[in-house]
């Protein structure tokens, strides 16, 4: 086993109970990725085919709505998977833009590669059930919340889940992947300096 590998077994094995050795085979198919503050894992007209494990750095998507504008659609943080799922399983163009918003380093695997995980070691089929179900969960609890939720309370849910990211992502990326304009994030904010 490659001693940097460590955070992608540890990671993997986070996931489901898979050994050791089934780990270790599972990251050697993955390469170190370094990428610079504002490159793009992704962009808007491309089809994924790269799979990866965010170990350090903060990375967001984002589509443009009618008017143009960008609409934050997530944020990943350390100990994340990163691929946009839609267009690297229906091999088809995706509609989104990945972009590092740090100095980000992270493992990154090929779709022709997570094919051969998928089909030779049955405890990657499991690890990536895992993944889908987990990240299937996460867009139904905010899809329900942007519709049954305040937007005092979206604003709550972020500082409860990912606090990190107020510390380091742009107060009009977080405005958008709230629903709300930035003027309005200012005023809970404040309101909530005050609790």
């Amino acid at each position: 086993m490659d001693k940097d590998q460590k955070f992608l077994i540890n990671f993997i094995q986070s996931i489901v109970p898979i050994a050791d050795q089934a780990a270790e085979n599972i990251a050697r198919n993955f390469t170190p990725l370094h990428l610079e503050k504002n490159s793009f894992l992704l962009k808007q007209g491309q089809v994924c085919n790269e799979y990866i494990f965010l170990e350090k750095g903060f990375i967001r998507a984002y589509t443009l709505n009618t008017a143009g504008d960008e609409v934050t659609t997530n944020f990943y943080e350390p100990s994340s998977v990163v691929f946009e799922v839609a267009s690297y399983f229906k091999r088809t163009p995706t509609q989104e833009n990945i972009q590092a918003l740090t100095t980000c380093m992270a493992w990154q695997g090929n779709y022709e590669n997570f094919q051969v995980l998928f089909h030779t070691i049955p405890e990657f089929r499991e690890f990536g059930r895992a993944i889908l179900v987990n990240g299937f969960i996460a867009l139904k609890e905010r899809t329900l919340a942007m519709i049954t939720y305040t937007a005092e309370q979206r604003y709550e849910q972020l500082l409860k889940v990912q606090p990190e990211i107020l510390q380091i992502v742009p107060l009009k990326y977080i405005a958008s992947y709230l629903g709300i304009t930035d003027t309005s994030l200012s005023r809970i904010r404040k309101e909530y300096s005050k609790k």
